[in-house]
């Protein structure tokens, strides 16, 4: 019984502190993430490029975020949970006021390039810190509100970034947010308490290529890999052109207007929380099937010629992604071995920012061949694999094909929570 009063649980001290925590983490790193690209049109005419060159402000950076969140998955093992998110965090709010006195397009995108490698030390660490730390009993909601972060943070970053930008440069609005997440990190270190079930142990290339190869071998985890790219690749879509066609006869909207679209980010907070704790109560797969199944209703409620309803459908489809990507994550760190938590989570997000640098353009084809509908048809399509994947995740479980749980000594107990809510 003390072992399981160890973990931090609502009624801990420690429960909503840590809960800040994490939730400060997740909005500082989508925060600086995401900087640069609601002001792309205005680096694109001050470095006098096309739109596509000035976007690579915003893809180095998630590229590299992507490639070193692997080379994290190989060390996570061998230092201290908190000192690693908070090197990363601070070394990126840093960077950001860097970018303040950066005006040359090549150093700014080397700049954006490590910033993204550094964020890399953040989001599977802590992944793996709070399913290490929290009781399983609350891990759907407690990541839901680590979810919530990442719209708070993403929407954030952009609108602040874009107001003040009007008022000051490009540069000195990006300097402020990395003063402001600055000041956050500051709360995060106060706030975040330290691992008590994680004992860094100086790993060798052996025993972490068995821990990468476990991960890879496991049925259920990869196929919630998949579901983790289909649902960041679906997403990034849908935004990237959705206000294409409303900046068109018959809308003419402005580029402002459209840029007020990302408001629309803010369900994801309440959706993330909501359908965490849903999952912790009923079924996790159900969970992420309804949220694709809603993702997919929003996709086809857009192509209505109304306004007001597009924006509705955009707001359903955010709604079930951003619970969908809560419920998922989660579920990784249920099923995966204990010691390789941060490498399976670290899995969990390549796949998912590969689906969005792959998806992406993809969906820009359909777009150029068959408008608004072709993009709608394509995700639809995608988001019905996804709802197939995750019925086959409950299957794999439900027959106990997470082999890893087999082979511990407590092989009862951990059989428990993998098949606890499937």
């Amino acid at each position: 019984m003390e072992v399981v009063m160890d973990y931090i649980s609502p009624e801990s001290r420690a429960f909503k502190k840590t809960l800040v925590a994490m939730f400060l983490g997740s909005f500082i790193m989508f925060a600086d993430l995401y900087c640069t690209q609601p002001v792309i049109a205005v680096i694109a005419a001050q470095f006098h490029v096309p739109p596509a060159a000035a976007s690579l402000t915003l893809s180095a950076a998630t590229g590299a975020l992507a490639i070193f969140l692997l080379f994290v998955s190989f060390t996570s093992g061998m230092y201290d949970r908190k000192k690693v998110m908070v090197l990363a965090l601070v070394s990126s709010a840093f960077l950001s006021l860097i970018v303040g006195f950066v005006h040359y397009l090549p150093l700014l995108i080397a700049v954006r390039f490590i910033q993204g490698a550094l964020l890399a030390g953040y989001p599977s660490i802590a992944m793996a810190y709070i399913n290490e730390e929290f009781d399983k009993k609350v891990l759907g909601y407690v990541i839901g509100i680590y979810v919530s972060g990442n719209s708070l943070g993403g929407l954030t970053g952009r609108l602040i970034v874009g107001s003040l930008s009007d008022t000051y440069s490009w540069n000195v609005a990006i300097a402020i947010l990395g003063l402001l997440n600055l000041v956050m990190c500051v709360l995060f270190v106060i706030l975040l308490p330290k691992s008590k079930h994680f004992d860094a142990k100086r790993g060798s290339f052996k025993r972490t290529t068995a821990g990468f190869l476990e991960n890879i071998e496991s049925p259920a985890l990869v196929l919630l890999y998949l579901i983790g790219f289909i649902l960041m690749g679906s997403f990034v879509t849908v935004y990237n052109y959705f206000g294409i066609p409303l900046m068109e006869p018959p809308y003419n909207l402005s580029q402002t207007l459209v840029g007020f679209v990302f408001i629309i980010f803010l369900v994801g907070t309440f959706s993330s929380t909501w359908m965490g704790r849903l999952s912790d109560r009923t079924s996790r797969s159900g969970v992420i099937g309804l949220s694709i199944i809603l993702m997919t209703c929003g996709l086809l409620i857009t192509m209505s010629p109304f306004l007001i309803l597009k924006i509705f459908g955009l707001a359903m489809f955010t709604f079930g992604f951003f619970g969908g990507h809560s419920v998922a994550s989660s579920w990784v760190g249920i099923l995966a071995n204990r010691r390789e938590k941060a490498q399976s989570s670290s899995l969990y997000l390549l796949f998912y920012y590969i689906g969005s640098s792959v998806v992406g353009p993809v969906g820009g084809l359909f777009l150029d061949w068959f408008g608004w509908a072709g993009v709608v048809m394509s995700i639809s399509l995608l988001c019905m694999v996804g709802i197939g994947l995750a019925y086959y995740v409950r299957k794999l479980v439900l027959n106990g094909e997470c082999h890893r749980y087999r082979h511990h000594h407590n092989n009862h107990h951990h059989q428990k929570i993998a098949g606890q809510h499937i």
